[in-house]
C-alpha cells in the first residue's frame, strides 16, 4: 500500500485541493516514483488558464498537472531491473525520464518519431479520482508507465538541475538539432525565461559563434549573458520591432541569423523573428501552444530567402540522456542552479502558480 498526497486539479480557474490518497500495488512493467521537485512549466499554467485544454490530448479532470519532474525509485514493478541506458535501478535511485509512454512498436516510434506514436499517453492527462491517482508531478509519487524511458541522473547532478532536463532542456537541444544548428553560426533566442536560458547555452555548447538574447527583463537578460550570450535585446528599450530587427541585423554583419529560437509563446513574436533570419535561416517554433493564435506574415520572405520554420513539440526520449549528459558537463561552469532558485510546498502550490503567472520567478519548483 502506498499512501500520498496529490494536488488535485478540476478545471481552469479552480484553485488546487490537496488531497490524499492511496494505491494498493503497482502493476508489472511499472515504476513508482518518490517525486523530490516538479517544476511549474508554461504549459502548466496554460493548463490552469484553461488556454491549454489537456483533453485536446485525450485529457480527463479531475487530474495532476505537473510534468517536468524528477525523483528516486519508491518502488519496480515485476521485471525491471535496469534504466534504459543499461544502469541497474534499485529503491532510491534517482532518475528522470520524458514525461510521456509511447508503445516503441508503431511506424511512427520505428521511424524514430516517437512523439507521432498514436498510442503515446502523458502526465496530467489521466483521471485522478481512480488509480493510479499518481497521474502528475504535483503530488508525492507519479507512477510510470510500463515501457516507459527512464534514466539514471549522475551523481554530479542534483536534483535542483535534472528536474529542467525531461522537458525544458530536452526541447530545446531537440529544437536545435532539428536545425543542425553547429559551429560559426549566428543563433537569436527570442524569451530569455528557462527555456531562453537553456536554449542559449546548448547553442554555445554547440558551437554558435554569436548568441543574441532578446527578452524585456533585465533581470533574465543579465542572467542570459551568464548562460553565454554575446549580445542582449532588451525589448523595454528598443520598443519598435522594426528597429530590433535592424539591431540584430548589425549584430550579424548585415547577414541576419542562421537560427531564431521562439520561446517567448506569443504569436507576435513570430513575424519579427522572421524578420531577424537570414538567407537559410531556420526558424525554430516551441512556445505557442496555444491553439487558435494567429499572426500574419509574409510568405515571399519564406521563398525568396530559402527560409524554413521547424515546429518542435516533445523531444525524442534519447534527447534526454543527452540532456544530463550536459548537465554533468556544464553543472559548475553555469549558473543553472537559478533556474528553479524558488521552491513551494505541495501545500502552498496556489501561491506557487500566483507567482509563476505574475513571472517572479524565472521557474518556481514544487518540492512535496
Amino acid at each position: 500500500m502506498y499512501e500520498g498526497r496529490i494536488a488535485r486539479f478540476d478545471g481552469p480557474g479552480k484553485p488546487f485541493t490537496i488531497e490524499k490518497v492511496s494505491l494498493a500495488d503497482i502493476g508489472p512493467g511499472e515504476i513508482l516514483i518518490k517525486v523530490t521537485r516538479a517544476n511549474i512549466c508554461g504549459s502548466d499554467l496554460h493548463a490552469w488558464h484553461g488556454t491549454f485544454e489537456t483533453r485536446g490530448l485525450g485529457g480527463e479532470l479531475p487530474t495532476v498537472l505537473g510534468h517536468e519532474m524528477v525523483g528516486t525509485v519508491a518502488a519496480l514493478g515485476d521485471g525491471v531491473t535496469e534504466d534504459s541506458n543499461g544502469k541497474p535501478l534499485a529503491e532510491g535511485t534517482r532518475v528522470a525520464f520524458p514525461y510521456y509512454t509511447v508503445c516503441h512498436k508503431c511506424r511512427a516510434c520505428l521511424s524514430g518519431r516517437r512523439v507521432a506514436c498514436p498510442h503515446l499517453t502523458m502526465a496530467m492527462l489521466k483521471r485522478a479520482d481512480k488509480p493510479p491517482y499518481f497521474v502528475g508531478g504535483y503530488g508525492d509519487y507519479y507512477v510510470l508507465p510500463a515501457g516507459a524511458v527512464v534514466y539514471t541522473i549522475p551523481d554530479a547532478v542534483s536534483d535542483e538541475l535534472a528536474s529542467g532536463a525531461n522537458c525544458a532542456l530536452s526541447q530545446v537541444m531537440h529544437g536545435l538539432e532539428r536545425v543542425n544548428q553547429g559551429f560559426g553560426e549566428t543563433v537569436v533566442v527570442q524569451g530569455a525565461g528557462a527555456l531562453g536560458l537553456y536554449a542559449v547555452a546548448v547553442a554555445k555548447a554547440r558551437g554558435a559563434r554569436t548568441v543574441i538574447a532578446v527578452d524585456g527583463v533585465r533581470d533574465r537578460l543579465d542572467l542570459a549573458a551568464e548562460f553565454g550570450a554575446d549580445h542582449l535585446v532588451d525589448i523595454s528599450e528598443i520598443t519598435e520591432p522594426r528597429d530590433r530587427v535592424k539591431r540584430v541585423r548589425a549584430l550579424t554583419e548585415g547577414l541576419g541569423a542562421d537560427v531564431v529560437v521562439e520561446v517567448v509563446g506569443h504569436p507576435s513574436a513570430i513575424d519579427e523573428g522572421l524578420k531577424m533570419l537570414g538567407q537559410f535561416g531556420r526558424y525554430v517554433e516551441i512556445g505557442n501552444i496555444n491553439i487558435g493564435k494567429t499572426v500574419e506574415f509574409d510568405p515571399s520572405r519564406f521563398v525568396f530567402s530559402n527560409k524554413t520554420m521547424v515546429g518542435v513539440s516533445m523531444y525524442e526520449p534519447a534527447v534526454l540522456s543527452r540532456a544530463l549528459v550536459f548537465l554533468e558537463m556544464y553543472h559548475d561552469k553555469l549558473p543553472l542552479e537559478k533556474l528553479g532558485a524558488a521552491t513551494y510546498a505541495l501545500e502552498d502550490i496556489n501561491e506557487a502558480f500566483t507567482a509563476a503567472e505574475n513571472r517572479r520567478d524565472i521557474r518556481a519548483s514544487i518540492v512535496p
